[in-house]
């Protein structure tokens, strides 16, 4: 809900209070306020509305999904790199239920700003591929494919890999 220089200026307020708990003797105060400042550290890294998006996501909400997404008016300046990715990615899969052309340009982005995880690139190929399956893109489909497997190390998409190359033999 912060700007993320915000949430930076709380907690090393509340590193200073911590400290000055410390010299007074109130050291379960002094320990309960710093792990309060860890809440505002662990936040600047992880948005809290990414991570309310994903619950929602995984309860397939995409109504509130969209509704979170958009309580972010400028992601650029709001989110660090990583997050920006992962809003894009998240905006991916809420757009690719109604708009794949707009879907499309959204996984690209999230793919050309990074993903910090291997499964979530291989996700955003894999719906890439689809997208291009659907546009009778087969060559693009195949080679996002391939890409897909080789960043899917744990076996994890294995299902969905091979659902789309079923499909790729239909076209």
């Amino acid at each position: 809900m912060f700007n993320k220089y915000i949430k930076l200026v709380l907690a090393a307020f509340i590193l200073v209070w911590a400290v000055y708990e410390f010299s007074k003797g109130h050291i379960m105060n002094g320990i309960s306020i710093v792990l309060l400042a860890g809440i505002f550290v662990f936040f600047y890294f992880k948005n809290e509305i990414l991570l309310l998006t994903f619950f929602k996501l995984r309860k397939q909400d995409f109504e509130g999904g969209n509704k979170l997404l958009d309580k972010i008016k400028n992601p650029s300046a709001a989110l660090t790199k990583k997050q920006e990715g992962y809003y894009n990615f998240l905006r991916g899969i809420m757009v690719s239920q109604t708009n794949l052309t707009q879907a499309e340009r959204f996984f690209k982005k999230a793919l050309s700003i990074g993903l910090a995880m291997d499964h979530d690139k291989a996700m955003a190929k894999l719906q890439l591929a689809g997208i291009a399956l659907t546009k009778r893109r087969k060559r693009e489909a195949t080679t996002l494919i391939a890409e897909a497997k080789k960043l899917d190390k744990h076996g994890m998409l294995k299902d969905q890999i091979s659902m789309v190359k079923q499909q790729m033999k239909k076209i």
